[in-house]
């Protein structure tokens, strides 16, 4: 299995997740893996100047369109067990662009992640946000078989 492969189910999941809580809403899920987040947002008609010339390249994106404004919404794929590295990729693009939701799925384990998440507690590695309102980035597995989060398996736990 490659990486690639992960993305078709994981815009399912999340079309479903947005569309379970977000009602009355213009909703948009794409694979965007291959392209700049800028010009992915301009092929949606949203533009999101902070986002410009950057060099962002979101796996799943999901954006929520009403009346009130925009929401972006990430998700980031692994084949492979989790690092730090690959919390800090995430981590970055959500401190600069600050979507409602982002999430870091890996179809392996949490690898080394477990350790700093289940024994040091450290949860505080997922916080982003503009420094008023903390969120937090979900970290899980994905089940092959199900093509959905296991839901035992999402950081932090609610």
């Amino acid at each position: 299995m490659k990486e690639i492969d992960l993305y078709p189910p994981m815009c399912d999941w999340l079309q479903q997740h947005l569309s379970d809580k977000y009602k009355n809403c213009d909703i948009v899920v794409a694979d965007t893996h291959s392209e700049r987040l800028d010009r992915a947002l301009q092929r949606c008609g949203v533009i999101y100047d902070i986002a410009t010339g950057i060099d962002i390249q979101i796996d799943v994106l999901g954006i929520i369109k009403n009346n009130r404004g925009v929401k972006l919404f990430f998700v980031e794929a692994k084949k492979t067990s989790l690092t730090l590295r690959d919390v800090g990729q995430l981590w970055a693009y959500c401190k600069l662009i600050n979507p409602e939701e982002a999430f870091l799925f890996t179809s392996a384990d949490l690898g080394s992640l477990n350790k700093l998440l289940n024994v040091y507690n450290r949860e505080d590695l997922l916080d982003f946000g503009d420094g008023k309102t903390i969120k937090k980035m979900k970290i899980g597995i994905w089940d092959l078989k199900t093509n959905a989060p296991e839901s035992g398996s999402i950081y932090p736990k609610i």
